[in-house]
């Protein structure tokens, strides 16, 4: 014990260091400490050794127990991919109408469809497919070439007046800004506002009707519900794509507004678009 300095407060002795009046206890770890940091140790060793760990110049060491998490997940998603692959198939052999017939199939091919949903059509739909201004709402029952399956199927295939698909959905309404005075456009307006129950001046109407008939009718049918066949939307309902104020009705006889959607089936190919329709089609709109 000779040679030792007792600390006098604690009774523990030092270490002989002292700095600027302060001496070092020796105060030893407790040896379970000791041991569990010596086994720590051990144990990094050890998985160095075992797994891939080192960095190298191009690559890493491999361990000798050869795993790699990224061999675990690439194996993981071959597994995944073999078992949709005959889901994949199927959707591929039927048609859209087949496909919502068959309930585990039609579950398969909405939840691809609301995947590709994401990533191709939310731009200008929306996450909620309820649209925008100038994009249509796809929960409605409102839909300019028709809401059966088979109908969806084909406007998501070749789009919407998009030049490069011969097989395109097409509708032109003419610029009646070139063609009507600007009462006659006036009167028709108000009398379009009319046909949905909008409040409309009704002193202005005039021959809106006649007018109605000889310049709009051809597409719009005489009642203004529209035709489906030539992309003519329903005039009688509440659901207005570019706006129902006057301003914007206006608007759209004077220098109509024709929206492009792309032609999607030579992007993501025939079966990803029949998912698609059965996703649209069962966000409860359509017929």
């Amino acid at each position: 014990m000779s040679g030792k300095e007792i600390d006098e407060v604690s009774g523990v002795d030092t270490t002989g260091h002292e700095w600027d009046g302060i001496k070092e206890l020796n105060n030893p770890l407790p040896r379970w400490w000791v041991l569990t940091f010596y086994a720590t140790i051990v144990w990094a060793l050890a998985y160095t050794i075992a797994y891939p760990a080192w960095p190298l110049i191009h690559s890493a060491t491999s361990g000798v127990l050869g795993y790699s998490s990224r061999g675990d997940i690439k194996n993981e998603l071959a597994a995944a991919q073999a078992a949709k692959r005959d889901y994949v198939a199927a959707v591929e052999a039927k048609t859209v109408d087949e496909i919502l017939a068959d309930e585990t199939l039609r579950q398969f091919a909405s939840a691809a469809g609301a995947a590709a949903f994401k990533v191709n059509c939310i731009q200008c739909h929306g996450t909620g497919a309820a649209g925008s201004a100038g994009f249509p709402n796809l929960n409605d029952d409102d839909w300019l070439w028709g809401g059966k399956p088979d109908e969806i199927r084909a406007t998501i295939a070749h789009g919407v007046r998009f030049a490069e698909d011969d097989a395109t959905r097409t509708s032109e309404m003419p610029a009646f800004g070139t063609i009507l005075e600007p009462a006659q456009i006036r009167q028709i307006a108000q009398y379009v506002r009319s046909l949905s129950g909008s409040e409309q001046d009704m002193s202005a109407i005039g021959d809106g009707a006649q007018l109605f008939v000889a310049n709009c009718a051809v597409c719009h049918r005489e009642t203004g519900k529209g035709n489906r066949e030539l992309g003519a939307p329903d005039l009688t309902d509440a659901i207005w794509l570019y706006g129902s104020g006057e301003a914007d009705i206006l608007h759209q006889i004077r220098t109509p507004r024709h929206g492009v959607m792309p032609a999607w089936a030579g992007r993501l190919g025939d079966t990803t678009v029949k998912e698609l329709a059965v996703y649209v089609y069962s966000l409860g709109g359509g017929q």
